[in-house]
C-alpha cells in the first residue's frame, strides 16, 4: 500500500505465526490475516489502513503534496501496536536551512508530526503502542555544521548579476584563502572532503547536530544510532558509498517508537548471544537510490491489550516472536 510518490508497504508474515489480526478501520474491530492481499492503485476503499494527508497549510511553499502517514494495527500473539509510515517535508533550499536552528523547514515538519501524534492521541480509537517510521526528512543544525567545518570562517557571498540575489556562498580556509572549505548553493553543498567528513567514524560527529527528534524527546524514543547518515548517496552502481553534494548529509529514515512500544521490545539477549536490538542501515555497499534503508530488528513481548484505552500487560511464557522494520 503507498502513499507518498515512489512509496509503499509491505509487510510480511512468517508461516510459523499463528493467530495474526489485522484492524479494520471501518468496522472498528480485528480480522484474521488469512493468505496474501495485494492492494494496489486507488487503495481508499481499503479498511484496513487509514491514510492521512497533511493539511496544506503545513506546508505553505508546496502547491502540491502527498506528504502524511499510512496506518495499520495488528494484533500478533495478543499484542497489539500501530505501524505507522510517515513521510514528512524535505528542505528546498540551503540558504534558507543554514539560517538558523529550527529553519523554516525544520518548524513544517515539527508541525505535521506533532498533528499526527495527536491525532493518534485523539482520534476514536483506542490508544496502542506504535512504531512510527519513514522518510521524517529530519535535518542536522545547518548552521552549527557549517560553522563546524568552516572554523567559523567569514562567507563570500557570490551574487547574481542579474537580479542581486546570492547564488553561492564560499567559505575559504583561514590560512590559505585559495582553499575553498566549503560551498553552498541553492541545491549544492560540497565540503573540500565531502567523503572524509561525514563518512569518519560513521559520522558521529554531527550526531550532537541531530536536533529535529529532541524535540519530540518526550513522546518517542528512538534506539542509538550507529550507522552513517542515511541520505543523501549517489545513485549509481559504482558509487554506493558516496554522498552526493547536493545537501548536507542527515538522518533522514528513522523508525521511532512510543514509550508504551519501547516496553513490548524483549531487551535480553537470545540463547546465542545475539544482541536484543539491532538498528541499522541496509545496502552499506550496494547502490540503494538516495536513501539507505534503516532497519530495527527486535523481538516483541507477547500479550499486550488494550481495554478502553488503557493497555493491560501478561508476559507470556512462550517464544516471543521477532520483527523488523524497515
Amino acid at each position: 500500500m503507498g502513499l507518498p510518490r515512489m512509496s509503499f508497504n509491505l509487510y510480511f508474515l512468517h508461516q510459523s505465526l499463528t493467530n495474526v489480526q489485522i484492524w479494520d478501520f471501518q468496522e472498528c474491530r480485528f480480522q484474521p490475516v488469512v493468505g496474501k492481499d495485494v492492494h494496489s492503485g486507488n487503495i481508499e476503499k481499503v479498511t484496513t489502513k487509514e491514510k492521512v494527508k497533511f493539511p496544506q497549510e503545513f506546508f505553505p511553499e508546496c502547491k502540491w503534496s502527498r506528504k502524511g502517514f499510512m496506518r495499520t494495527r495488528w494484533n500478533l500473539h495478543g499484542t497489539t501496536f500501530d505501524l505507522i509510515n510517515i513521510h514528512l517535508f524535505h528542505d528546498e533550499s540551503n540558504f534558507i536551512a543554514m539560517e538558523s536552528f529550527p529553519s523554516l523547514y525544520t518548524k513544517n515538519r515539527q508541525g505535521a508530526l506533532e498533528y499526527t501524534l495527536n491525532r493518534l492521541q485523539n482520534d476514536k480509537y483506542d490508544k496502542v503502542p506504535y512504531f512510527i517510521f519513514g522518510d521524517f526528512n529530519f535535518r542536522l543544525d545547518t548552521q552549527a555544521v557549517v560553522e563546524k567545518i568552516t572554523r567559523k570562517a567569514p562567507p563570500v557571498h557570490v551574487k547574481s548579476a542579474k537580479n542581486g540575489d546570492v547564488t553561492k556562498v564560499l567559505f575559504r580556509h583561514p590560512k590559505d584563502e585559495n582553499r575553498v572549505v566549503l560551498t553552498v548553493e541553492r541545491k549544492v553543498f560540497s565540503v573540500e572532503d565531502h567523503e572524509e567528513a561525514f563518512f569518519r567514524n560513521d559520522g558521529k560527529w554531527l550526531q550532537e547536530h541531530d536536533k529535529e527528534p529532541k524535540l519530540f524527546k518526550d513522546r518517542l524514543f528512538e534506539f542509538d544510532i550507529e550507522f552513517p547518515p542515511s541520505y543523501p548517496y549517489k545513485e549509481e552502481s559504482s558509487e554506493a558509498r558516496s554522498y552526493m553534494r547536493t545537501r548536507c548529509p542527515a538522518w533522514c529514515d528513522r523508525i521511532l517508537l512510543s514509550k508504551s512500544a519501547k516496553a513490548l521490545v524483549l531487551m535480553t539477549p537470545d540463547e546465542s548471544g545475539k544482541p536484543p536490538v539491532i538498528y541499522q542501515i541496509m545496502g552499506t555497499n550496494v547502490c540503494m537510490g538516495d536513501h539507505k534503508p534503516v532497519m530495527l530488528w527486535f523481538r516483541l513481548i507477547q500479550g499486550t491489550t488494550v481495554y478502553r484505552h488503557k493497555e493491560q500487560r501478561s508476559r507470556s511464557s512462550t517464544t516471543c516472536p521477532t520483527c523488523c522494520i524497515l
